[in-house]
């Protein structure tokens, strides 16, 4: 997959493509139906499959104070893209200059102009533009003008008719909940990011763990969680089975949320090496212990319950 941090003066290659359009924060089921029926259309047509997104996400530009709230930062966004088997990404930036700009103006020089989309597809809630004055039906008027035909992906829902939604996924987490955001997602949600130096007290009671500080993601409920662990081997990813506590560690009077993730059966160096933890189930609330032996033994059952969990997992 190519990916492009502007619209302008694209390679002729990836011009005259279908499509997808949205912010596919999570890139969740209802977000690979939109993305997927993009796909379908491009190789009907044997046209470039590509995804438009937006980053920074707008609701970080609009409400900076908020708290983190992304379930996939860009890095695993374009990975969970990619792995769709998306030809082309562009990535508009998005900031309140952006965000000003009529709705029209969108169509014309993004869609038009700069991408040369042949079809275009949203999901049906799709709107962008200034205050929000740009819809589907602007899509689809404005798209015989421009040359592009325009298709709405309806809602998709499960089976209890329930919407997969990014916020679904995040009541999921925070509610301890990693089983019903794996059911949205159509995966286990995971958390990407370089493994950093902590305080090696894992070391000093038998259990050396490996540290990621969440910075954009969501914050899930605290607690402790059975994972797997997926450690970058360049070009292939090696996946371990573990347990890991996302929270402040009481018992040591932390005070940032940070997931430390212990690998059963795996002992190298992990500084400095990118690391994908999936939450796979919620084993328990984080407390604070009295005594290191306390927590020593606590670690323990920790390990064997994860042990038991992910034997029935099916893995990745």
């Amino acid at each position: 997959m190519r990916i492009f941090r502007h619209y302008n003066d694209l390679p002729p290659e990836v011009l005259g493509g279908a499509v997808a359009i949205g912010n596919f924060d999570g890139v969740h089921l209802g977000h690979q139906a939109v993305i997927g029926e993009a796909g379908t259309i491009a190789r009907a047509a044997n046209i470039p499959w590509a995804v438009l997104t937006f980053e920074p996400h707008p609701r970080s530009v609009f409400k900076p104070n908020d708290p983190p709230f992304r379930l996939t930062p860009f890095r695993t966004k374009s990975r969970h893209i990619e792995a769709l088997g998306v030809d082309v990404l562009v990535v508009q930036h998005f900031d309140k200059d952006f965000s000003q700009r009529p709705a029209e103006d969108f169509v014309n020089r993004v869609l038009g102009d700069g991408l040369g989309a042949r079809h275009v597809i949203a999901g049906y809630d799709f709107v962008f533009g200034r205050g929000r004055g740009g819809d589907c039906d602007m899509l689809l008027h404005m798209g015989k003008e421009k040359g592009f035909d325009f298709t709405a992906v309806s809602k998709v829902t499960d089976a209890q008719g329930e919407i997969y939604s990014s916020t679904r996924v995040r009541n999921a987490l925070m509610n301890a909940n990693p089983r019903e955001a794996a059911f949205v997602l159509g995966r286990s949600f995971e958390v990407d990011g370089r493994v950093e130096h902590g305080d090696a007290r894992g070391r000093t009671i038998g259990f050396a763990t490996a540290n990621i500080h969440l910075d954009e993601y969501i914050r899930p409920a605290r607690g402790v969680y059975a994972v797997r662990a997926g450690v970058d081997a360049g070009e292939s990813t090696r996946w371990l089975n573990g347990v890991a506590n996302l929270g402040k560690r009481p018992t040591f009077a932390g005070e940032d949320i940070v997931l430390e993730a212990h690998l059963f059966d795996f002992a190298g160096d992990l500084y400095g090496r990118h690391l994908r933890i999936q939450l796979i189930d919620y084993l328990r609330e984080e407390r604070k212990f009295d005594t290191l032996e306390a927590l020593r033994a606590q670690i323990g059952r920790d390990c064997e319950k994860a042990k038991r969990i992910l034997s029935r997992h099916p893995g990745v």
